[in-house]
C-alpha cells in the first residue's frame, strides 16, 4: 500500500459520494461541532466576565499596585517623585479609605469612603470604565461627594441633594466618638458593576482628611502601570528597592487573590464540564468507525488481497477519525467564535423578545444577566491558546476513541470477509 493511500481513502469515506458508511462519519463530525459550540461560548463569556470585573477593580478600585506605610506619610510629594522616576509608571495618587454610614432622603447604608486626588478619575483607565449618570465624575471641593448609581438609588438622592456622612474617630482618652459631616451630591456614576456601585462614595483627598480619622483610615498610594497583567510583579520588586523598608507594596493579585482565584476556579470547572460533552461526542466517532468497518468489509478485503498491511488498513480508519475530528472541530469552533463575539447583541435581543412576551401577560422585564451580579456588557476576550488546546484535544480524543475499531479492521482476514460478502 503506497504512502498516502490511507489518507486519500479516508478522505473519500468522509467527503466522497458513496452512500454507505459516509453518513456515520459526517454524523459524528456534526456531533463534535455541536458539542464545541457551548465550550467556546463559555470560554469567551467566562474570560470576558473575569477580565471585565477585574479591570474595574484594577482601574477604579485597588489600582495596579498599592503602597502602604503604616506610619503616617512624612513627605507625600517626595514619595510620589521617587515612584514616578521608574519607567512605565502611569500615575500615582495618595488615597485614604474608611468605613462610614451615609444617610440620604429615604434611607441610610454602610459605605466605603474613598478620599483620593480628583485626577485619579481622569486617568484613561478610569475614564474608560466610568459612566457619568448625572453631574460630574469627581468632587471639586472638600464639601462635594460623588456616589455610585446603586448607592444613590438605595438612599434616595440625586445630584444637588445634601447627604450626611457619619464616621468614627478616636478621642484622646481612647474612646470611640461619632463624627458627622454634610456633603452635596455633585455627581452620580456607574462602572457597570453593581457590587462596586453600591458601596462607593467618593470625596476629595482634602475632604477625607476632614472626616476620616487617621486611626480609622487605610492610607495608601494607588499606582498604575502600563501592563498590569504581566508587569505588576516586576514593578513591585523595583519599588521595593526604590523605597525604604517602612513601605509595604502589594500587587493587585495580592489584594484580589481570593476573589481572582474564585473566578479562575469557576472558569476551570465550567470548561471541565463542557469538556465532558466533547469527550462524549468523540466517543461517537468510535461508534461511527465501527459502523464504517462493518459496511466497508468488501473494501477491506480488496485492500488486503492487493497487499495492504495491517498498519495500512488501520491507518485508513484512523485517518478517517482524525479528519472527522478535524472537520467537526473547525465547524464547531467557528460557530462558537461567531456566537461568542456577538454574545452581547444576542443576549440583548433575547431579553427584548422575552420581555415582550412577558409584557403580554403583565409580567416584568426579563434580564438574563442579573446586573446585580454580572456586568451590563460582557467584554469580548478570546484566549487563542485555550482555543488551540481545545481544538487539539478534540482531534486527539477522536483518534483515541476510534483506535480499537480501526485496529480490529486491520486484523480482519480477507478470505473470511469475502465469504461473508
Amino acid at each position: 500500500m503506497k504512502k498516502g493511500t490511507s489518507f486519500f481513502i479516508a478522505i473519500r469515506y468522509l467527503w466522497g459520494r458513496a452512500h454507505e458508511g459516509v453518513r456515520y462519519l459526517r454524523g459524528a463530525a456534526a456531533g463534535i461541532a455541536v458539542s464545541l459550540v457551548p465550550i467556546i461560548v463559555t470560554l469567551i463569556v467566562a474570560d470576558g466576565m473575569i477580565r471585565g470585573i477585574t479591570d474595574r477593580y484594577l482601574e477604579l478600585g485597588t489600582g495596579h499596585l498599592q503602597i502602604m506605610n503604616y506610619n503616617d506619610f512624612e513627605d507625600e510629594d517626595e514619595t510620589i517623585r521617587l515612584i514616578m522616576e521608574l519607567d512605565g509608571i502611569r500615575g500615582v495618587w495618595p488615597e485614604q479609605r474608611g468605613i462610614g454610614v451615609l444617610a440620604g432622603r429615604t434611607g441610610k447604608t454602610g459605605v466605603t469612603v474613598r478620599a483620593i486626588e480628583p485626577s485619579f478619575w481622569d486617568d484613561p483607565g478610569s475614564a474608560k470604565l466610568l459612566k457619568i449618570i448625572d453631574g460630574v465624575n469627581k468632587p471639586s471641593t472638600d464639601r462635594d461627594i460623588v456616589l455610585g448609581e446603586t448607592l444613590a438609588e438605595n438612599i434616595g438622592v440625586k445630584t444637588g441633594d445634601t447627604v450626611r456622612l457619619m464616621t468614627v474617630r478616636t478621642t484622646e482618652g481612647g474612646r470611640m466618638s461619632p463624627r458627622t459631616a454634610s456633603f452635596i451630591v455633585r455627581g452620580i456614576i456607574s462602572c457597570g458593576y453593581n457590587e462596586l456601585d453600591a458601596l462607593w462614595c467618593i470625596i476629595s483627598y482634602e475632604g477625607g482628611k476632614r472626616v476620616i480619622s487617621s486611626e480609622q483610615a487605610s492610607s495608601s498610594y494607588i499606582v498604575k502601570i502600563n501592563d498590569p497583567y504581566r508587569k505588576a510583579e516586576d514593578f513591585s520588586w523595583d519599588l521595593h528597592y526604590k523605597l525604604s523598608s517602612s513601605y509595604s507594596i502589594f500587587t493587585w493579585k495580592d489584594l484580589l487573590r481570593s476573589q481572582y482565584s474564585s473566578y479562575q476556579t469557576t472558569r476551570q470547572l465550567l470548561l471541565f464540564i463542557m469538556a465532558l460533552i466533547v469527550i462524549v461526542a468523540a466517543v461517537n466517532v468510535s461508534s461511527a468507525t465501527s459502523m464504517l468497518v462493518l459496511e466497508r468489509q468488501r473494501d477491506i478485503a480488496v485492500l488486503k488481497v492487493t497487499g495492504a498491511s495491517v498498519r495500512g488498513v488501520t491507518g485508513v480508519f484512523l485517518w478517517g477519525s482524525l479528519l472527522t475530528g478535524f472537520a467537526g472541530s473547525i465547524i464547531g469552533i467557528s460557530l462558537g467564535l461567531l456566537i461568542g463575539v456577538n454574545i452581547n447583541f444576542l443576549v440583548r435581543s433575547l431579553e427584548t423578545v422575552l420581555s415582550f412576551i412577558s409584557g403580554l401577560f403583565n409580567g416584568e422585564e426579563v434580564k438574563i444577566l442579573d446586573p446585580g451580579f454580572y456586568l451590563e456588557t460582557i467584554p469580548i476576550i478570546i484566549d487563542w491558546s485555550a482555543v488551540l488546546v481545545i481544538w487539539l484535544f478534540t482531534i486527539l480524543c477522536s483518534v483515541i476513541a476510534s483506535w480499537i475499531p480501526a485496529f480490529k479492521a486491520g486484523k480482519l482476514k480477507p478470505m473470511e470477509l469475502l465469504r461473508k460478502t
